[in-house]
C-alpha cells in the first residue's frame, strides 16, 4: 500500500545541538498510464485522487472528453508503483492506437516526451467568454486555497489546484508534488462529477506555464488565477484560448495578464454600477 504521507526519522540542529524527532513528507512514487496494455505516461506522483488523476489525465492529454469514454479503469498496485489500466471505448482506441506517443514524466514535468515543437506549442481548447472578473472572488478564491491544503500542511511541500464558484466557494482542492498532477486530478474531479466549469475559477499554488493554460482550456475554465508569474508562452496561450490569466495574486493584490482590456472595461462597469 502507498500511502500519500510518510513519516521519517530526522535529525534536527537547533540551539547548537541534535535533536532526533518524526517528520511528515510527502510520498512519490512511479504513477504508470496505460490504455489498452500500453504505456502513455510514467509520471512521479503522490499516490492520492489516483482515479480523479487517471480521467483528469486523459482529459487534458485530449484522449476524452467525458468519463464514459473510459470502459474501465482498474489501479494495480505493486511494490514499485501504480499502474492506472484503462480500456478506452472501441472508437477512441483506434484513434489512441494511431496517435499514441510515450511520455516519461519525472515531477513537475509537463510535456516531457513530446515529438516536435508544435506539439509543445499547441494550441489550447478555447474556452466560452469568462464572466465578470470581479476582484473579490479571485481574493476569495485564492484565500480559500490555502487552508484547504490538508497535506500540504502537515509536509509544507505540496502543489494545490482548487475550483472555486461565487455560488459554493471552494468545491473541491487537490494535491500533488507535482502542479500538472494537481491539476490533472482536479480535471478528473471536475469532470467525474459533472460540474460545469465554466461558472469558476481555477486556483493554483504554482507559477503559470503554458501547458496549465493548456489544461485550464481543456477543462472549460475561463478564469486561471495563481500565486506566481506566468510564462510569456503561457500569456500568449491564454490570449488565444480565452482563458483570463491572474497570476502574483496574493493578499488583496493581483495582476491580470490576459483578456486585459475586458477586464479593465469590466472594473470599470462594477464602479458605475457600484456608484448609482
Amino acid at each position: 500500500m502507498h500511502d500519500p504521507i510518510l513519516r521519517v526519522q530526522r535529525a534536527v540542529w537547533r540551539n547548537g545541538a541534535f535533536a532526533t524527532d518524526e517528520r511528515a513528507i510527502p510520498n512519490e512514487v512511479p504513477i504508470a498510464i496505460t490504455y489498452g496494455g500500453s504505456t502513455q505516461a510514467v509520471m512521479m506522483a503522490t499516490p492520492s485522487d489516483l482515479e480523479d488523476f487517471a480521467v483528469g489525465f486523459s482529459l487534458t492529454e485530449g484522449l476524452i472528453s467525458k468519463p464514459s469514454d473510459i470502459a474501465s479503469l482498474e489501479l494495480v498496485e505493486e511494490e514499485e508503483g501504480i499502474e492506472l489500466r484503462m480500456w478506452l471505448v472501441p472508437e477512441l482506441a483506434e484513434t489512441y492506437s494511431r496517435r499514441r506517443r510515450l511520455l516519461a514524466g519525472p515531477t513537475g514535468c509537463g510535456l516531457c516526451g513530446i515529438e516536435s515543437i508544435e506539439e509543445a506549442a499547441k494550441p489550447a481548447k478555447t474556452v466560452a467568454a469568462a464572466s465578470l472578473l470581479k476582484p473579490d472572488q479571485i481574493i476569495a478564491a485564492m484565500a480559500a486555497l490555502q487552508p484547504a491544503q490538508l497535506m500540504n500542511r502537515e509536509t509544507r511541500a505540496m502543489h494545490a489546484a482548487g475550483f472555486w464558484t461565487p455560488k459554493d466557494g471552494l468545491i473541491a482542492v487537490r494535491e500533488d508534488v507535482g502542479r500538472h498532477n494537481a491539476l490533472d486530478k482536479l480535471a478528473g474531479h471536475i469532470l467525474r462529477n459533472g460540474i460545469d466549469a465554466s461558472t469558476g475559477i481555477i486556483a493554483l499554488t504554482s507559477r503559470v506555464s503554458v501547458e496549465m493554460v493548456q489544461k485550464t482550456a481543456a477543462i472549460g475554465a475561463p478564469i486561471l488565477a495563481a500565486v506566481s508569474a506566468p510564462t510569456a508562452l503561457a500569456v500568449r496561450m491564454a490570449e488565444e484560448a480565452g482563458v483570463t490569466l491572474v497570476a502574483i495574486a496574493r493578499g488583496e493584490e493581483f495582476e491580470v495578464f490576459s483578456s486585459v482590456k475586458n477586464a479593465l472595461q469590466q472594473s470599470e462597469a462594477v464602479a458605475a454600477s457600484q456608484a448609482r
